[in-house]
C-alpha cells in the first residue's frame, strides 16, 4: 500500500477540523478540487471511505476518525522533530538539559486536575526548560476524556482518570500519579446529612465507583445536576444537598462544607498521565512526566 505524504495527512486533519471540503480548502490555500481529488487518492491507498459527503459538508467515519487520529499523530512527530534538532544543535549533547528541551507541548487534563496537579510541574517544567512551551487544554472526563484527546492526536499528554477510558482506548502508556479517595461532603453543621437531596455532575463517579455505589442504600439517586464539581461544592456550601465527591475537587472546599470519610471501604479513583509510545519517547513529554512523579504526594 502506498504511503500518504504530509501533505495528504495535512489536508484529511482540515477537512475533519473545518468540517467541509470549501473550509478546508480556504484554509490550506488550495482549490476545493485539489482537496477532493487528495482525499479520494488518500481513500484509495487506505481501502476504506474516510468522510461522509452531505450538503452541509462532510465528516469523519469511524475508519476516517481513525485515520485522522494517525495523521494528527505523525504530523506532530515531524513537529516534534523539528524541536529536538534544533535544541540538539544548540546544546550538543544536552539531552535533556537546558533549553535542549523546547517547542510547543499539548497537554489535555480535566479541570481539578489542571487546577491542582499541572501548575507545579508545569513551573518546574518550565523553570528549567525555558524553551517549553505548554498548552493546556480543560476537556471533561466522559467517555474518552483527556485520554481520547491523546489518541485522536490533539494532546501530547492527558492527565486522566484510570481506569475505564484506559481500557477502551488500547496503545496508550499510563503511569499513576496519584490516588485519591471520595469523601462526603455536605453543609457545615447539618445534624444529619445523609437526609439531603443528592447533588452531582456528569463526569463523577465512573466504572471505578458504581459498585460501591449500588451498595450503598442511603445514598439516593441525584436530584441536582451541575455542570462540573465546582458548581456541586457551591451549592452544597449553600445548604442545597450533600455530594460525593474526590479529593482534587474538595481542594478548593470552604468553610461553608464540612468533608466526613467514607471509611476504609469507600471509593478511590486513580489519576495518572496517558500518552503515546511515540510521543513518550520525546524529550519535552519525558521532562514533563519527571516534573509530574516529582510532585507525587
Amino acid at each position: 500500500m502506498p504511503d500518504l505524504l504530509p501533505q495528504e495527512l495535512r489536508i484529511l486533519v482540515a477537512v475533519a477540523d473545518s468540517g467541509g471540503f470549501s473550509a478546508a480548502a480556504a484554509g490550506l490555500n488550495l482549490t476545493q478540487s485539489a482537496v477532493s481529488h487528495s482525499v479520494r487518492g488518500s481513500e484509495a491507498k487506505l481501502g476504506a471511505v474516510l468522510f461522509e459527503r452531505g450538503r452541509t459538508g462532510a465528516r469523519p467515519t469511524r475508519a476516517g476518525e481513525r485515520a485522522v487520529g494517525h495523521a494528527r499523530r505523525i504530523l506532530r512527530l515531524y513537529e516534534v522533530m523539528g524541536a529536538e534538532v534544533r535544541g540538539a544543535a544548540r546544546t550538543p549533547g544536552g539531552d535533556l538539559g537546558g533549553d535542549a528541551v523546547e517547542g510547543v507541548l499539548r497537554i489535555a487534563a480535566f479541570r481539578s486536575a489542571a487546577l491542582h496537579l499541572l501548575p507545579p510541574a508545569l513551573e518546574r517544567l518550565t523553570a528549567r526548560h525555558p524553551g517549553v512551551r505548554p498548552e493546556v487544554r480543560v476537556v471533561r472526563e466522559i467517555g474518552a476524556g483527556a485520554a481520547g484527546e491523546v489518541v485522536a492526536g490533539r494532546a501530547d499528554l492527558g492527565i486522566a482518570t484510570l481506569g475505564a477510558a484506559e481500557g477502551a482506548l488500547p496503545g496508550l502508556l499510563s503511569g499513576v500519579l496519584t490516588e485519591e479517595a471520595y469523601r462526603l461532603v455536605h453543609p457545615a453543621g447539618h445534624p444529619d446529612p445523609r437526609a439531603l437531596p443528592l447533588m452531582d455532575w456528569d463526569e463523577n463517579c465512573g466504572s471505578y465507583t458504581r459498585s460501591w455505589w449500588r451498595a450503598q442504600d442511603w445514598i439516593p439517586r441525584a436530584t441536582v445536576k451541575a455542570e462540573d464539581d465546582a458548581m456541586v461544592l457551591t451549592m452544597v456550601g449553600r445548604g442545597l444537598g450533600m455530594a460525593i465527591m474526590p479529593e482534587l475537587s474538595l481542594r478548593e472546599a470552604t468553610e461553608a462544607v464540612d468533608i466526613t470519610d467514607l471509611g476504609p471501604g469507600g471509593p478511590v479513583r486513580q489519576v495518572g498521565y496517558v500518552t503515546t509510545p511515540e510521543l513518550a519517547r520525546s524529550l519535552a513529554v519525558r521532562a514533563l512526566i519527571r516534573e509530574l512523579r516529582s510532585g507525587k504526594g
